[in-house]
């Protein structure tokens, strides 16, 4: 077995996946976290007695996390299980119109016909041939392997996926590619949603993000047993199975890089040597605060706009509500005016698209009997000085009101217990550049190629970076991706 030394600073879902990687490949795995607990921002709290994931609320593409048991030679189902819930949102508009979509294709045809007739249909089957071409032709290039490495476009199969570049959308945005296939604005809103999975702008970001669609309504949304938070935490019994050592209230104060070599961390005023050091940490944040002044740093990639963050209001809601489910989408009037407020920082609060989740539709433990545990957000800009506590109670008004009238009962009424989560919250807690969730927006035809690389061409020896802002992005399935590319870029140039 190596006796060569890799820290793994961040014990988010990329940095779990890293350490799990490096760990059984035969290295001597020390992984490095500030907080208290391991998930990044996937982390759980109860409060009178429901139960709350804070982060992430979407599960897809399960087989990821399924993939680092199998690696170890465990059988998944022994440490980590999941359910697939059988709608996949509902979506309601303030004209009236309501919509359910499934991971069942002809349902969702069907569905969609009711309410906006055979036409639209027909348009949707074609949209979903579509995303799902996008996806399979895109997802073994662009998202297993490193878009910075030759070695990734010196492969015959990928000039399929050069010959397919003009209709895969790259040069129209999502809202352009969208209104192709449909006349109804309300379909259109419903499939520029899918830029606000990695905390972009449907006006801005390019096409190719028709292909999340298939992720959700071709592959299927999920749900761990106990809750989203069970994905970090299976991961992390599965690290220290394989000998990972997990410090956590252990802040990395430095990255000690010397010449063209990383040397290692100072941790708590120490100065410890390791052979590699993996980075899951907000790449803004690392360049400001850990690695040495001095260090060139990565003005394109640094440059790019933040994605947006969230504003997330958590309700213990004293009774239940048949009419709504685990995933739940209210949409604002008018989306292209929501997302220019979010850019500029004015107003977004007046009339935001709200998505509520509630885990106890499922996991009836999250909440007490004939209870319901509310995850209410909606999307809003990073923190850049904005005066959060007047912000937070003016979308809480809005909120209360739009639900109250779309329910028919007075919200405000039955909201049992709260608590409130906002940009500044999420930069403290994660160290993510104004509370950004996913890193670096989408809102370009080449944020891809402009994510931070998991390694750094012409950078250093044994630095490698992975999470939601490096490559591939944000987003639980990409963030276990992110840790994948980095582990095993840095096993490659540790075995020579």
């Amino acid at each position: 077995m190596s006796q060569k030394t890799i820290a793994v600073v961040g014990a988010g879902i990329a940095g779990l996946a890293a350490s799990i990687r490096l760990a059984r490949a035969g290295y001597n795995v020390s992984l490095f976290e500030k907080n208290a607990y391991t998930g990044g921002k996937m982390t759980v709290y109860e409060q009178d007695g429901y139960r709350f994931d804070a982060g992430p609320s979407l599960f897809t593409l399960p087989h990821l996390v399924d993939d680092l048991f199998k690696l170890c030679g465990m059988n998944p189902r022994d440490h980590f299980n999941y359910i697939q819930h059988e709608t996949a949102c509902k979506y309601w508009w303030q004209n009236g119109k309501k919509l359910v979509l499934t991971a069942q294709e002809e349902e969702n045809l069907r569905a969609i016909a009711e309410e906006f007739g055979g036409e639209a249909a027909a348009s949707a089957r074609k949209y979903f041939e579509d995303a799902k071409e996008k996806y399979e032709l895109t997802e073994p290039y662009f998202l297993q392997q490193s878009l910075h490495r030759a070695k990734t476009f010196l492969n015959r199969r990928v000039l399929k996926v050069i010959r397919a570049i003009p209709r895969l959308g790259l040069f129209n945005t999502l809202n352009e590619e969208n209104e192709k296939y449909f006349n109804s604005p309300e379909l259109v809103q419903l499939f520029n949603r899918y830029a606000t999975y990695n905390g972009s702008s449907p006006y801005l970001t390019p096409g190719i993000m028709q292909m999340i669609n298939h992720l959700e309504h071709g592959l299927g949304t999920y749900l761990p047993k106990g809750g989203m938070h069970e994905i970090a935490a299976s991961l992390t019994r599965l690290a220290e199975k394989l000998g990972v050592n997990i410090q956590l209230n252990s802040p990395v104060e430095k990255v000690h890089v010397q010449g063209k070599k990383c040397e290692g961390l100072q941790v708590k005023g120490e100065t410890l040597n390791f052979d590699a050091v993996v980075l899951n940490a907000d790449v803004h944040y690392a360049y400001e605060h850990l690695i040495n002044i001095g260090v060139k740093r990565p003005k394109k990639t640094l440059a790019q706009e933040p994605s947006t963050s969230a504003l997330i209001f958590y309700w213990g809601i004293d009774r239940s509500f048949e009419q709504l489910d685990l995933h739940n989408i209210f949409f604002s009037k008018d989306y292209r005016k929501e997302f220019d407020q979010i850019r500029s920082s004015e107003d977004f609060w007046l009339d935001p698209t709200i998505y509520v989740n509630i885990s106890s539709k499922v996991e009836q433990e999250d909440a007490p009997e004939g209870c319901e545990n509310w995850f209410v957000m909606i999307n809003v800009p990073p923190n850049s000085t904005q005066d959060w506590k007047a912000i937070t109670l003016k979308a809480r008004k809005t909120i209360v009101a739009r639900m109250s009238r779309v329910l028919g009962v007075d919200i405000e009424s039955h909201i049992a217990t709260e608590r409130v989560l906002d940009p500044v919250m999420i930069e403290t807690y994660t160290s993510s550049a104004g509370g950004a969730l996913y890193g670096t927006s989408s809102n370009d035809r080449m944020a891809a190629f402009l994510r931070h690389p998991n390694k750094k061409l012409g950078g250093y020896k044994g630095l490698y970076f992975c999470g939601g802002s490096a490559h591939p992005g944000g987003g639980v399935p990409l963030c276990l991706l992110s840790g994948k590319l980095a582990a095993n870029w840095c096993i490659e140039d540790l075995n020579g």
